[in-house]
């Protein structure tokens, strides 16, 4: 199967089954301060699983874009990227472990065709010291499934437990988990080897099983005490990768055969005269650093030395040192993408100048963490890079050390992001507040225009104006636009209090009882004080994202 049918069908099945399909939320989240992408399908839902009511009712699905800037190193083989499709479904107080499990066992052999015989599963073994018991009903259900318990296994809560902070043990008082089952497709026993072990089994890292899909049952929070109650509702929160299932659908374990990568694999061959099938791990790390990047420069990231600039910049540099190997440029195969081409002749002067401060360092007869820190930091060197340097002068390099310094420089970098606020603003002046508040009127008068399938898709705000991107497939009329401003400036009108409520470390802002979102940017109190809302122009931002162009008087 192609990857879009795959989407397709999943999409189909859960809609027909009652589930409202929305957008995916956009990659780079806008108002969350404590993480820099979008790295999972429940990500952008959170508040749902606790106590607000999701506007579209309590069964959502979607294919939501992640990407997981932790896989980097990863990436090299046959199933890990780090840009990806998370197929969900959630159920936020509706249905549990009797439909779910069921419905997505019918999904994959019904609707994907997968053989049943090649599905494995993992379910919770219990955690005695959290008094959370075995997950004894998902192995039930699984059983009468699967024709018995050969494919069923227990793992513990480093593998079948999920929250944001891990283990029950690790997670803060006030946060949400739950136990989950995990789905493997078998590939066959021929891939497994003896390096990773004498047993395989579906958490093996042979890559004869890899996991397709993930039902989380959040249905407990941790309290001050350390112990575990229930959440006032029973949830549902599935994570399917849709890139794994249609690999699956193909039975074929590696995830870059499938359609949308194997172009690109495509291109890397017919530029560089090599065979994939000979340069494995090269051109997989150039296919999905080159995917990406794409991606993340779509959503209006740069590179840059902080943030996600950050991730960017090494990712287009980890992708030039790979295309090295095949001697290829990067600017053959991503179709004129400027940001990516730029960086790339960058890094080319930048390497330049590394590597002359390399031979100054080498000369010492052995190179420290420090050494290589600098190296990567300053010179834009990556420690594949000195190693390989390393190596080819007979030197030794302290990796621990510079592994350490790396901890150190990532909790600063998130430490920073955690005291800034990600909502496009420039500055926190009470202009630029003005305008941040100003957004969440915009946004709430295009659902009551528009319609409630209009979701915000970027913002950029300065002291003078602000800029707004939200779906929307066409130009909006004269009428409409003046509806919008029309409905804005009426609730400014009204002198409407703006309060915020924190609640499972969710920070929820409400203007007076029009608009309701979770957000953890600055705002000001009362919507008399932002004057008038002007719209100055709205135009085309990209293929179904129209811009607003707004200002206030």
């Amino acid at each position: 199967m192609k990857l879009e049918e795959v989407r397709e069908k999943y999409l189909k099945f859960f809609e027909k089954h009652g589930h409202v399909v929305i957008d995916s939320a956009p990659i780079v989240p806008e108002d969350d301060p404590t993480t820099l992408f979008t790295s999972s399908g429940m990500q952008p839902l959170l508040p749902y699983f606790l106590d607000k009511e999701h506007p579209k009712g309590k069964k959502i699905a979607n294919s939501q874009k992640c990407f997981r800037a932790e896989d980097i190193e990863e990436v090299g083989d046959n199933r890990h990227t780090t840009y990806f499709e998370m197929l969900g479904n959630w159920s936020f107080g509706d249905y549990f472990k009797q439909e779910q499990i069921p419905w997505f066992f019918e999904f994959l052999t019904k609707e994907i065709g997968l053989d049943p015989e090649k599905l494995y599963v993992t379910v919770f073994e219990g955690d005695e010291k959290a008094g959370i018991p075995k997950d004894t009903e998902s192995a039930q259900i699984w059983k009468g499934l699967l024709g018995g318990d050969e494919r069923v296994s227990y793992y513990g809560a480093d593998k079948n437990w999920w929250s944001r902070s891990g283990t029950p043990e690790n997670m803060p008082a006030g946060e949400p988990g739950g136990t989950d089952t995990e789905v493997f497709y078998d590939f066959g026993k021929d891939i497994h080897t003896d390096d990773f072990g004498k047993e395989c089994h579906p958490n093996c890292e042979c890559g004869r099983f890899m996991e397709i899909g993930n039902s989380v049952f959040m249905e407990y929070v941790k309290q001050e005490d350390g112990s575990f109650t229930q959440l006032p509702t029973k949830n549902v929160d599935f994570g399917g990768g849709l890139e794994r299932i249609t690999a699956a659908s193909n039975n074929d374990s590696d995830i870059f055969n499938i359609d949308t990568i194997a172009l690109i694999i495509k291109r890397i061959e017919e530029v560089s005269g090599k065979k994939y099938n000979d340069n494995k791990k090269a051109f997989r790390v150039i296919a999905d650093h080159v995917r990406g990047a794409e991606v993340i420069i779509k959503d209006g990231v740069t590179p840059s030395n902080t943030e996600q600039g950050y991730v960017l910049r090494r990712l287009i540099r980890r992708a030039v040192r790979f295309g090295d190997m095949l001697s290829i440029k990067l600017s053959d195969i991503t179709d004129g993408n400027q940001e990516i081409i730029q960086e790339e002749e960058k890094f080319r002067k930048t390497l330049e100048k590394g590597l002359k401060e390399f031979e100054k360092i080498s000369k010492g007869g052995s190179i420290s963490g420090s050494d290589a820190f600098v190296l990567f930091t300053t010179y834009g060197f990556p420690l594949e890079l000195t190693l390989e340097l390393a190596l080819e002068q007979n030197l030794n390099i302290d990796e621990a050390e510079f592994r350490d310094k790396m901890r150190e420089h990532q909790a600063l970098s998130r430490k920073g992001a955690q005291l800034k606020f990600k909502g496009g603003l420039a500055d926190h002046s009470e202009a630029s507040t003005k305008y941040h508040t100003a957004t969440h009127l915009l946004l709430r008068a295009l659902k009551d225009v528009l319609g409630e399938e209009v979701a915000q898709k970027g913002s950029n705000i300065t002291q003078e104006r602000m800029r707004f991107d939200f779906s929307w497939g066409e130009k909006l009329t004269d009428e409409q636009k003046q509806k919008v401003e029309s409905i804005v400036n009426q609730k400014i009108k009204e002198g409407l209090n703006v309060t915020n409520e924190e609640k499972e470390g969710v920070i929820t802002y409400s203007i007076g009882d029009y608009s309701i979102e979770p957000c953890g940017g600055p705002h000001i109190k009362n919507t008399s004080e932002l004057g008038h809302f002007k719209i100055k122009k709205e135009e085309a931002s990209s293929a179904g994202v129209r811009r607003i162009k707004a200002i206030l008087e």
